[in-house]
């Protein structure tokens, strides 16, 4: 089977075809950006890169930096379409089936193309794209267009699937998966409670992530409460970071930022939820999160945002994790998080509940012959 997958580059996409490697498939991979060189993350896949521009001239970077109006005048005549160098991929590499991942950005730039060809399509639903696809600037058209040509829908939650049935799909629902394949899990990272010194809080402020709100939620409670911990922010926007630069309640503690725009590798990460006793991220919109996953399978106890009514999926509200209600709600994220911090035997209970749920259920290993499976029962 020939699989061409339609993506811009993101880790968790990389994580999903990987589960594919040694499979039999040959696959291809149009990076719908064109964004950055060659990823040798999956080095095994051919990858559809250089075709935005059909002549890199000298100065552009700096043309494109300082001079606006002449570089969008330069590109009417220098960059290719998105949908016709999609239709020369097509054309050339022959798929079985097209996968496409995300709507609004890998969806909607070739969905011209895809209505003109009869090839199986499967849409991979992820984060917002479909539960708050008219704040992401998609109209109802579009949306229920292309959910019109697709003819196998993945979702990271269960609420996704009612949403594009409301909207128009009537093809096959192939299931719930992990947007990233499943979970590399690490046992051996995973740290008892005594031993855990670390809170962390997911960094995104864009107007749907929420991370100031959480920091002004900490800064409501005695700075006595962290005084042992360090405060990891990860994923950080600007804004976070000259937020707490300017808060004198964040000065006296101990801090560590990691930029949003900074790469930090996966396992770096784990090793630090494996390390944390509270790990923090709220937002207004948002599909099953990958991170949230991953800190529940480290052992860490998750305080996260219910947009939707997603996260109630894998988190009972009191039993293993806090469900934000709120999440411009201050005084509430406060309260649950000083109840976290003083319930060391709901803390512990809950780190116990959900490694074993995450073994159970996310296992990247126990997934990776259903996702093989998911293909194979396509063209058959």
């Amino acid at each position: 089977m020939k699989i061409l997958m339609v993506a811009i580059p993101n880790h968790h996409f990389f994580q999903w075809v990987n589960q594919l490697k040694d499979s039999g498939f040959e696959v291809c991979w149009f990076d719908i950006t064109d964004g950055g060189p060659p990823s040798n993350k999956i080095s095994w896949v051919k990858q559809i890169k250089g075709w935005k521009l059909r002549w890199d001239y000298p100065l552009r970077t700096r043309i494109k930096k300082n001079y606006p109006k002449l570089n969008r005048f330069l590109q009417r005549f220098n960059e290719v379409s998105v949908s016709k160098s999609f239709e020369a991929t097509f054309k050339s590499f022959k798929p079985d089936v097209v996968h496409c991942f995300e709507m609004q950005l890998s969806g909607l730039p070739i969905l011209s193309v895809l209505q003109r060809y009869k090839v199986p399509l499967i849409y991979s639903s992820w984060g917002s794209d479909m539960y708050h696809y008219s704040y992401l600037g998609m109209t109802n058209l579009e949306v229920s267009s292309f959910l019109d040509r697709v003819n196998y829908l993945i979702t990271d939650c269960n609420r996704d699937v009612t949403i594009a049935k409301n909207n128009g799909f009537k093809g096959e629902f192939l299931g719930v998966y992990p947007g990233n394949g499943g979970l590399f899990l690490q046992p051996q990272a995973i740290k008892p409670l005594d031993q855990r010194k670390i809170i962390m809080v997911k960094g995104y402020n864009d107007g749907i992530g929420q991370a100031i709100v959480v920091l002004k939620a900490m800064a409501l409670l005695p700075q006595s409460y962290f005084k042992d911990y360090t405060l990891t922010i990860y994923s950080a926007d600007k804004i976070v970071e000259d937020f707490i630069a300017k808060t004198p309640y964040f000065h006296k503690l101990k801090i560590k930022i990691y930029s949003r725009f900074s790469f930090v590798d996966n396992q770096v990460l784990l090793n630090i939820m494996g390390e944390s006793i509270l790990h923090i991220a709220s937002s207004i919109s948002d599909g099953m999160p990958n991170a949230l996953l991953e800190a529940m399978a480290m052992g860490s106890f998750p305080i996260q945002s219910n947009p939707g009514r997603v996260t109630e999926e894998v988190i009972t509200h009191g039993k293993n994790g806090f469900l934000i209600s709120d999440p411009l709600n201050e005084q509430a994220i406060s309260l649950l998080i000083e109840t976290a911090l003083n319930d060391v035997l709901l803390r512990q209970n809950a780190q116990e509940y959900n490694v074993k749920y995450m073994k159970a259920y996310y296992n990247r290993s126990a997934l990776k012959p259903q996702i093989v499976e998911l293909y194979q029962s396509i063209l058959t």
